[in-house]
């Protein structure tokens, strides 16, 4: 039986960065892996599917190309199993760089399923990726759960049918007729990639608006570039079953207003849960609410062993947040630096065909205490005037009216996620609206809009 300081229960962004930083401050450390090293986000999340909104971009790139003066065509076709061959290639390269990390920093790797046998011992035996793996107990003065989470499907007839975001970066082809339901991050983006890709996209959610729990008028924004993309929306209708047609060739999708769609493919984007199901919870006494870990602020669980970080606590569900709990905890644990991020202003974005960017409050959350001046822009990017593409930016900020301070900053358009990174900034550190003001702008740039915006859109009571 091996002994550890710490034992880290899933290798993806959170556990990956835990175990590295509590090997670096002198502790024995272990980790476990039961399907990915680097997790969702390296092997089924970001990193893939942002090579995915690349591939779909250069389609359109190609296509504006000949309005700069490039005589070239758009390709009638994309070439999908070329792009997976690429992408699993680049995946394959990230999983031995993860793995050569850890090892570099003195930890021991597991490969199997790892599940609690109490507060300081755990049992690792046979995986998706070890199936032939013996089985081994472990000690450890402390354990940290980070097995992140998983896609649910929703509990309707025919369920089976449809794939989730993890079947659909491994598809031997891609489908020509596609139906996504779900109008949050996963769906919103997975609807651009396909659509970019040439395929017909319909998009169907319950909410009246895209990306619930964004800005208002952010969604109402995107609901018009959506359409713009080539894609077919259904607000407020909800799937009631699926049904095989032409021999799992093709699946009929009946909504609830008795509309049906056949497609090629039905990809239920509708919400992640945590991955807690073989972790043997109970045998450790480890507090369970609503499918996730229950953890206070400084990642520590009803039993005082046992820790968990990222997913699995289902609060934040983001891999730089991840990252950072599991920095912060093992410093925690082994060297406390006092060190913290700021969650609250916490940079979000959605690589729609026009990405989103976001940090900070909404305009609906900052009314609730402030009284505001919203200051908003819309304008056609300089890119796309040669080619006369449709779709305007959105840009916007939310100031408190009385203090100057900026609350949140909100854009819709091309370059916003990286505009919004350092926005983060500016959010994070409080500062004025006078501030942004005093700061010379970058021209020609989308970004100088931000420090030109003078005369305030509306302004806004508490409510």
């Amino acid at each position: 039986m091996q002994d550890y300081d710490l034992f880290v229960i899933g290798a993806g962004s959170g556990g990956v960065r835990c175990a590295r930083i509590a090997a670096q401050n002198g502790a024995r450390v272990g980790i476990a892996e039961r399907r990915h090293w680097g997790g969702t986000c390296v092997n089924l999340g970001c990193v893939p599917k942002k090579l995915m909104v690349y591939a779909a971009e250069t389609g359109r790139m190609i296509e504006d190309a000949p309005a700069f003066g490039w005589d070239v065509q758009r390709p009638s076709s994309f070439d999908w199993y070329g792009f997976l061959a690429a992408k699993d290639r680049e995946i394959e390269r990230l999983n031995g760089i993860y793995v050569s990390m850890l090892e570099k920093a003195g930890i021991d790797l597991y490969t199997g399923d790892a599940r609690l046998l109490d507060a300081n011992t755990l049992e690792i035996g046979p995986s998706v990726l070890a199936p032939e793996a013996p089985v081994q107990r472990i000690r450890a003065r402390k354990i940290v759960l980070a097995p992140g989470s998983t896609p649910v499907r929703l509990d309707i007839p025919g369920a089976e049918l449809a794939i989730t975001s993890d079947e659909l970066f491994h598809l031997p082809e891609r489908p020509q007729r596609v139906a996504i339901i779900g109008g949050g991050y996963i769906g919103v983006e997975f609807a651009g990639i396909l659509a970019g890709m040439g395929s017909q996209v319909d998009l169907f959610y319950r909410q009246p608006l895209p990306l619930r729990g964004f800005d208002e008028e952010v969604r109402t924004h995107l609901r018009e570039l959506i359409d713009l993309h080539g894609i077919t929306q259904h607000p407020g209708t909800s799937p009631v079953r699926l049904e095989d047609i032409g021999g799992g060739r093709a699946v009929r999708l009946v909504m609830d207003d008795g509309a049906s769609y056949e497609v090629d493919a039905v990809i239920m984007a509708t919400g992640r849960r945590a991955a807690v199901d073989s972790l043997g919870l109970d045998a450790a006494g480890v507090a369970v609410e609503k499918g996730h870990v229950v953890a206070g602020v400084d990642g520590r669980t009803n039993v005082p062993s046992i820790y968990a970080i990222g997913d699995v606590r289902d609060q934040y569900n983001l891999t730089p947040t991840a990252i950072a709990e599991g920095h912060m905890l093992a410093e925690q644990l082994f060297n406390p630096q006092g060190r913290t991020w700021s969650f609250e202003t916490l940079p979000k974005a959605v690589f729609f065909s026009s990405p989103v960017g976001v940090v900070g409050m909404s305009e609906e959350e900052a009314a609730k205490t402030h009284d505001l001046a919203i200051y908003t822009s819309r304008f056609t990017p300089m890119r796309q005037t040669l080619p006369k593409r449709a779709g305007k930016i959105l840009m916007k900020l939310v100031v408190d009216r009385h203090s100057d301070v900026v609350l949140g900053a909100h854009m819709v358009g091309p370059d916003a996620p990286e505009i919004t990174q350092m926005l983060a900034i500016a959010v994070t550190a409080k500062l004025t609206k006078k501030q942004l003001d005093q700061t010379v702008a970058l021209h020609p740039s989308t970004a100088e809009e931000f420090v030109t915006m003078r005369t305030p859109t509306r302004l806004v009571d508490r409510h």
